[in-house]
C-alpha cells in the first residue's frame, strides 16, 4: 500500500516518475538488492545476522568478471559465484553453529577479510572488456528484463520453501526458540549451516546481477550496501530478534527503498535523505516488533 501510494503521489507531482524508463530503472537497478535480501531474511529469521553481505557480493562479482575476461565460459562465470558464495558462507555458518562464535562477530571478521582482500587483489581497478553474452542483467524475456524475473522467481521459490517444507519450519523454530527446537529434535547447528550456505548461493546470484548490469565491474560495492539489505529485510517484516518474517516482505521493502530514492530525485530533494528515511523506518519497525512481542507475551 505504501509503494502504491508513493507512486501515485509522486507521479501526480512529477509524471516523469512513473515513466517506463524510470520504472525500469527502479526495478532493474535494485533487483540484486531484493535478491540478496531474500537470503538475509533467512539468516535473520534463524536468529542470526550477516554484516559481510556487501563485501561478499563485491568479491563474487569481481571473481565472475575475472573468469569471463580470462577466457572461461560465460556459464561458468555465472555459476562460480554461487558455488564460492555457498562455500564461504558455509564456513561462516560452521563457525557460528559449531564454534559458537556470535554471528555479528563472525561476519564482521569476514567483512574485513573480504573487503581488504578485494582491494589488495584488484588494486582498486575496475574490470572492463566484458563480452556481450555475459551481460545477464541486460537480457530480456518476453520483453521483461531478466533481473525482474530473478527477483520475482526467487522470491516465490523462497516463500514456498519457508512456508511448505520441513526445512522452512525448522528455520522459524530455531530462530524463535533454539532450546525448544532442540528438544523437538531439530538440528540447530545443521539448520544454521544450511541457512548460511543458501544465503551464500543467493548472494552469488545477486553478485552476478550486480556485475552484469553495466559494462564494467566495480572493484568495490556501493557504500552501505549491507545496511540497505539488512534494512530491507527488517522493514519488510522480518523480526531482528528472529523467528518471524517473510521473504515477500523483504522484496517489497527493497522496492520501496528504490522507489523512495528515485522519488527524492524527482522531487528535487537531496538523495542523502534516503539514509535518514531508512534509519527512521528500521527504528520504527524494530520498536513496533518489540511492542508486538510484549503484547503477545
Amino acid at each position: 500500500m505504501v509503494i502504491l501510494a508513493l507512486f501515485a503521489v509522486v507521479g501526480w507531482i512529477n509524471p516523469r516518475f512513473v515513466s517506463e524508463n524510470n520504472l525500469t530503472s527502479i526495478f532493474v537497478g535494485n533487483a540484486y538488492i531484493a535478491v540478496a535480501a531474500i537470503g538475509m531474511s533467512l539468516v535473520i529469521i534463524s536468529g542470526n545476522i550477516d554484516v559481510s553481505i556487501g563485501a561478499l557480493i563485491g568479491v563474487l562479482a569481481v571473481i565472475s568478471g575475472l573468469l569471463v575476461t580470462n577466457g572461461y565460459p560465460v556459464w561458468f562465470a555465472w555459476l562460480a559465484p554461487l558455488l564460492i558464495g555457498a562455500a564461504i558462507n558455509t564456513l561462516v555458518g560452521c563457525l557460528i553453529a559449531y564454534a559458537r562464535v556470535p554471528s555479528i562477530i563472525a561476519t564482521l571478521a569476514m567483512l574485513s577479510i573480504l573487503s581488504g582482500g578485494l582491494i589488495t587483489f584488484t588494486g582498486g581497478q575496475w574490470i572492463s572488456g566484458l563480452p556481450g553474452a555475459y551481460q545477464l542483467a541486460q537480457f530480456r524475456l518476453l520483453g521483461v528484463p531478466s533481473p525482474i524475473w530473478f527477483m520475482v522467481g526467487m522470491t516465490i521459490i523462497a516463500a514456498l520453501l519457508m512456508r511448505y517444507t520441513a526445512f522452512g519450519r525448522s528455520v522459524y523454530a530455531v530462530g524463535s526458540n533454539p532450546e525448544a527446537a532442540r528438544a523437538s529434535g531439530i538440528g540447530h547447528a545443521s539448520t544454521v549451516v544450511k541457512v548460511f550456505a543458501i544465503h551464500g548461493a543467493i548472494a552469488g546470484v545477486a553478485a552476478v546481477l550486480f556485475a552484469t548490469q553495466l559494462q564494467v565491474i566495480q572493484s568495490t560495492t556501493p557504500v552501505g550496501l549491507e545496511l540497505v539489505i539488512i534494512t530491507a529485510s527488517v522493514v519488510g517484516g522480518v523480526s531482528i530478534l528472529g523467528g518471524v518474517g517473510t521473504v515477500v516482505g523483504s522484496t517489497l521493502a527493497a522496492i520501496l527503498f528504490a522507489a523512495i530514492g528515485s522519488s527524492l530525485i524527482f522531487l528535487n530533494v537531496s538523495a542523502y535523505w534516503l539514509r535518514a528515511v531508512q534509519g527512521v523506518l528500521i527504528l520504527a519497525t524494530v520498536l513496533a516488533d518489540m511492542a508486538r512481542r510484549r503484547r503477545t507475551g
